[in-house]
């Protein structure tokens, strides 16, 4: 099959960007309003989308804070809200994020792998360590936990969350009315799991779904997010601003896949695009000029506070000065970094910082029409920096009806992009592999053997 762009869809209901809830097209109750999600879910579906992405936070606001209006303040929990959805949808995948610092894997693989039979194989996880000390002060902390911490028991928590997936064979079931045997218990398996994080017997009480288990995700890009990611993702998501950092990025995240046994092909790497778009240059232009200008001044500040680590104080500064340096924190070490590199690259003043972030939080922003999207989009895709995008609309419904209606054709008349679902589970649509049952796998090899 011809290599394909893969295409995430990030859709929180309040917008992306953090102005967005004040502009008219978009409903100023969305964050929480099912019936807008199921518009968009739809939408996603209509546009061929690979998956619906949310990311989650386990606090108010992104950087901890209540200040402004901002309508990322609250809104749905992922897994809830996709459970909900599913039924609504036939093909489209559902990622959602959730923590491996603050839960259980027990309870995380049991929603996951609910979800996975609801969507009929259609479910992903984002993996996240989540990076805030509000999140840590709502979980018995008075402190987040360091960052190499966090990344140690992401990788065992993962490690135990697929083990548990595989606690039933995919032929377990019998269901033999005229037996009597419901399943086979030589086919169901305990986990037995007991290191340095967690003990767990195991076995789930969900079974396998139609893709197997749901498609890993994760998001980190400090190196010991790179060493999680090649050890355990399926799907990657990643900020860059540049072709170049994507290149190396992506390079990099191959060959450490290829290092550890893995085929690099079945790592897909995705970074995140905002894009304004209008059907000339000059309408582009102005939707980013009016989002831009309905931004609140304290909103804008609790972002560059959340992305910068969540210790730099900005009171009394220069807006029209330069970014002054933030201390070391736990958090998002990569981010900050990021962060950090936009303004001195462009020679941001604070204001000009917060007014260019505001829609992606560090991720890719395009100003253009539906054919300079798509050269941009085909340029990195062809050249070693994305196997597909997360595309993050600035504002909602129009943001997505824009790229659905004016992006996707361009993409397929270049012959970019699908024209119809390969399958029905989220694997077949990525192109990923069918995971096969641990258990099986040990039991052939077994046979093969003797």
């Amino acid at each position: 099959m011809t290599r394909k762009i893969r295409l995430g869809a990030f859709l929180p209901g309040g917008g992306q960007h953090i102005a967005a809830w004040r502009h008219p097209d978009q409903p100023a109750d969305g964050a929480t309003s099912f019936e807008f999600h199921k518009q968009l879910a739809q939408t996603a579906e209509r546009g061929l989308f690979d998956a619906y992405f949310l990311a989650d936070g386990l606090a108010i606001a992104f950087g901890g804070g209540i200040e402004g209006g901002n309508a990322r303040v609250a809104g749905f929990e992922p897994v809830t809200l996709f459970s909900a959805l599913a039924p609504f949808t036939t093909h489209l995948g559902f990622i959602a994020t959730a923590s491996t610092t603050y839960e259980e894997p027990y309870n995380l693989a049991r929603k996951f792998a609910s979800l996975d039979l609801i969507s009929d194989g259609r479910a992903g996880w984002n993996v996240v360590t989540t990076a805030t000390e509000s999140a840590a002060q709502n979980f018995n902390l008075d402190q987040q936990h360091p960052h190499a911490f966090r990344y140690r028991r992401a990788g065992e928590f993962v490690e135990v969350v697929k083990k548990l997936w595989d606690s039933f064979e995919d032929d377990a079931f019998i269901r033999d009315r005229a037996t009597g045997r419901f399943f086979d218990p030589n086919k169901v398996h305990y986990t037995n799991h007991r290191g340095e994080h967690f003990k767990v017997r195991g076995p789930l009480n969900v079974s396998r779904s139609a893709q197997g288990h749901p498609v890993i995700v994760q998001a980190g890009q400090s190196d010991d997010g790179r060493g999680l990611a090649a050890q355990t993702a399926e799907v990657i998501f990643t900020a860059h601003q540049h072709i170049e950092t994507a290149q190396e990025f992506y390079r990099d995240i191959k060959n450490r896949a290829r290092g550890l046994g893995r085929n690099p092909d079945h790592v897909l790497i995705m970074p995140g695009v905002s894009p304004f778009i209008g059907r000339t240059l000059d309408e582009a232009k102005e939707k980013y000029e009016r989002l831009t200008s309905l931004i609140l001044e304290e909103d804008g500040l609790a972002l560059i506070k959340g992305l910068t680590g969540g210790e730099l104080d900005l009171t009394g500064a220069d807006l029209d000065g330069p970014l002054p340096p933030a201390p070391p924190t736990e958090g998002m070490k990569s981010r900050q970094t990021l962060i950090r590199q936009i303004a001195d690259e462009n020679n941001f003043t604070i204001r000009q910082l917060y007014q260019w972030v505001a829609s992606a939080r560090g991720h890719f922003t395009i100003v253009g029409t539906p054919a300079t999207i798509a050269d941009t989009l085909q340029e990195w895709f062809e050249n070693e920096a994305a196997d597909g995008f997360n595309i993050l609309p600035p504002w909602l419904p129009t943001g997505l009806n824009d790229f659905v209606d004016l992006v996707i054709p361009e993409l397929q008349r270049r012959g970019l992009f699908r024209t119809e679902y390969e399958g029905k589970t989220l694997r077949e649509n990525l192109g990923l592999p069918f995971p096969q049952n641990r258990w099986t796998l040990a039991e052939g090899a077994v046979q093969a053997a003797e």
